[in-house]
């Protein structure tokens, strides 16, 4: 590579990393304008709301994710690759906040997800809400590198996917609370930490799987469609089998619900092995298909 390609190579990623931190701007003025009642710099810097922190922290992971959806891949040119990246950051900015209000609304329902987050400090809440932001993130990317007819198509493929893809999670939220011996809902709402990041855990570990079934080029609905749900199907097959195998072998002699919640203090130690079972299983899946 000569001197003078290096250079346009740099300013590019210049260009990139600048438009990025703007859309970050955006994202945070937009979840202004979706959450009026929340004082952000107040929750962040003068409570040191924790349960708000995982929150946030997650809502912009999964919008890096979803503006690196743009950015990978052969480029199309420099100026046509900042139209496509602002085109796909706009939508995923619009595509994560109305997330969030599905995990208030439907997902969280049996309880006030704000009054959770803002007024107990729930940290369990936060890490769901936050899990759901960063899989809403891994979809679009998923529905959004495959090579699409045009930009149009894209974007609505890309809001297609999205939708199924917030359908699949919250079937996710019915499998899962299903096949735990303890209602996650009431423990979340108890302030159960550790209830809410094994929660979390099954969330991501749906969307990588969704997001591997979604990438790669575009050929038809029935094709696509197709890919996507047989990994909706392995990924709840996953969680008892994951679960299973943290009780068993990655937790030996010791029971992971009475680690979560049948003692005074929560494990969340134990909750974290159960979520990195379950995303580590649908890493391993992905690796291996």
């Amino acid at each position: 590579m000569s001197l003078s390609e290096f250079s346009f190579v740099v300013y590019e990623a210049i260009i990139y990393i600048a438009l990025a931190f703007l859309f970050f701007l955006i994202g945070k003025l937009v979840y202004q304008l979706f959450h009026r009642s929340i004082n952000v710099k107040e929750e962040l810097v003068k409570k040191d709301n924790l349960a708000f922190s995982l929150s946030h922290v997650g809502y912009f992971v999964g919008l890096l994710i979803a503006i690196g959806s743009a950015i990978v891949g052969p480029s199309q040119g420099l100026w046509n690759d900042v139209m496509v990246i602002s085109v796909y950051g706009g939508l995923a900015i619009v595509l994560l906040n109305i997330s969030i209000v599905i995990t208030d609304k439907i997902l969280l329902s049996k309880f006030s997800v704000r009054k959770e987050i803002i007024e107990d400090q729930n940290a369990g809440t936060g890490v769901v809400e936050g899990a759901v932001s960063i899989a809403s993130g891994l979809i679009i990317f998923g529905a959004v590198t495959g090579e699409s007819n045009s930009l149009v198509g894209g974007i609505i493929s890309a809001v297609v996917f999205w939708l199924l893809g917030q359908v699949a999670l919250l079937l996710v939220g019915w499998v899962y609370n299903l096949i735990t011996p303890y209602d996650i809902h009431e423990h979340i709402e108890k302030d159960n930490v550790a209830v809410g990041i094994g929660f979390a855990g099954a969330i991501i570990a749906m969307a990588n799987l969704i997001k591997f079934g979604l990438m790669g080029d575009f050929e038809s609905w029935g094709e696509t469609l197709g890919e996507a749900g047989l990994e909706v199907v392995v990924g709840l097959l996953l969680l008892p089998v994951m679960r299973y195998i943290t009780d068993k072998i990655l937790l030996p002699g010791e029971k992971l619900t009475d680690e979560i919640v049948n003692q005074e203090k929560p494990n969340v130690g134990a909750a974290i092995i159960e979520a990195f079972a379950y995303i580590g299983g649908s890493v391993l899946i992905t690796w291996c298909l």
